[in-house]
């Protein structure tokens, strides 16, 4: 649960609880000490209270009127005084704390969280023998509470003044910690997209700048590898490119004048001598043979490079590949959005646009068991845009590239493009984006 929490939180926290944990032990401070003070401060006010009521006792059996002795003591205390006289008839004696309510100042609260010791002292007095009243000590604790109040304040101003200023510096602190680990961890995720180029702004304290400056040297290891690998990928395009070529032109060259003889021969075989019987039959299986082998070759050169992207352009030679596949799969109504600015693609970025159409509905012709297809293929602005999609089952989960398209995708990420299969609305799209400009800087290996 702890690891959860943000940086900030964790450092906080403690410092939350640092805070009232000394509001606390404060509080219990000043409950354990003032409860001692305020005894030891009174304590001689109760001495002298018992003094007063022994002399008045000795004053009061000497007296001729002891009565009227007591009146003119009782009203030379007054009213302000802490000793104070009480008459037996006048009930139980008041205690200290009876004027403690509603001090001014003074929250309730405070007065009820202190311990007011048990300061009243009452002496009794005598007149012949029998108690007529008390000597009281009621000490006026308001100045006393008003003190240890304003006492408290001050410790609970200077706890959150030092709770503010630490954290202001732990946020600041926390601040040009974070940030720049905030930036390297952006700079990070970036590398992870392939995104080599932007630098991760080296800030912050000594240890995490060296660790933004080792991201942004891997950062450019990582490019110059991403450059080499992409600089691999498209000589080795060049180099199967040229590989088709050659195969296709030994299979034109070599193989199609071959089937051409057999195939005349054949014909030749079966004019001249029409009534040979099983021979006849034989020569006609051959023949069929023949054509068959004839239509296999052009459909192996076609995959091996169609030569008519090079004459007739690239969109017309997309849109001969759609007609051949309506042929091949009339069940599945195929729809197409194709930009005459093809034409003006062309060498490795016009077959690669070729061949993944090609290998698109290769696909959605054997597996996808579709009814439904649409084919876009345009060029905005500098980026030529690749999408097919279809109505059928999708693909197996954990299988997203086949063969095919996974040799497509190696392909187009050799031209600095990207290749994506996704599901979306009961329908798979293979998407594909290409740089044209690339392509048009590209030197040609050979």
């Amino acid at each position: 649960m702890w690891q959860r929490l943000s940086f900030r939180t964790q450092l906080f926290l403690p410092l939350g609880a640092s805070f009232f944990a000394a509001l606390i032990m404060g509080g219990i401070l000043l409950q354990t000490f003032a409860t001692g003070q305020l005894a030891d401060e009174s304590e001689p006010g109760r001495r002298s209270t018992r003094a007063v009521a022994a002399a008045l006792n000795n004053t009061l059996r000497t007296s001729d009127n002891p009565r009227r002795t007591l009146d003119d003591f009782v009203h030379s205390l007054g009213n302000a005084s802490d000793i104070q006289f009480r008459a037996v008839e006048e009930g139980p004696a008041p205690s200290p704390k009876d004027g403690l309510r509603n001090l001014h100042g003074v929250p309730q609260w405070f007065i009820d969280l202190l311990i007011i010791p048990d300061m009243d002292t009452a002496s009794p007095v005598m007149i012949d023998g029998r108690r007529v009243g008390d000597i009281l000590f009621l000490p006026d604790l308001s100045a006393d509470l008003f003190e240890k109040w304003i006492g408290f304040l001050a410790l609970t101003s200077l706890v959150a003044l030092l709770m503010v200023l630490t954290s202001t510096i732990a946020y600041v602190f926390a601040g040009s910690a974070l940030r720049p680990l905030q930036n390297l961890g952006e700079g990070l995720t970036r590398m992870r997209c392939g995104d080599y180029a932007t630098p991760i702004p080296v800030a912050g304290p000594p240890e995490i700048r060296q660790s933004c400056e080792e991201a942004n040297a891997l950062a450019a290891t990582l490019a110059q590898l991403s450059q080499d690998n992409r600089d691999l990928l498209h000589r080795l395009v060049w180099l199967q490119d040229d590989e088709r070529r050659d195969l296709a032109r030994e299979l034109h060259d070599e193989l199609g004048p071959l089937l051409f003889s057999i195939r005349a021969g054949t014909i030749a075989l079966i004019e001249t001598a029409p009534a040979m019987g099983n021979l006849g039959n034989s020569a006609e299986n051959v023949l069929q043979s023949v054509e068959a082998l004839q239509q296999t070759n052009r459909r192996i050169l076609d995959r091996l490079r169609p030569l008519y992207i090079e004459e007739l352009g690239l969109e017309t030679s997309v849109q001969t590949l759609l007609r051949n596949f309506r042929k091949q799969a009339p069940h599945v109504d195929l729809t197409a959005t194709i930009d005459p600015g093809l034409n003006g693609i062309e060498g490795p970025l016009a077959q690669t646009v070729y061949r993944v159409i090609q290998e698109a509905l290769t696909n959605v012709l054997r597996h996808a068991e579709a009814s439904n297809a649409h084919v876009q293929a345009m060029v905005l602005e500098d980026t030529l845009v690749i999408e097919i999609s279809d109505d059928g089952g999708g693909f197996p989960e954990g299988n997203v590239f086949g063969r095919g398209l996974t040799g497509m995708h190696e392909r187009v990420r050799a031209l600095s493009g990207s290749l994506s299969l996704l599901r979306a609305d009961e329908r798979t799209h293979v998407r594909c984006r290409l740089p044209v400009e690339t392509m048009r800087d590209q030197p040609a290996f050979r």
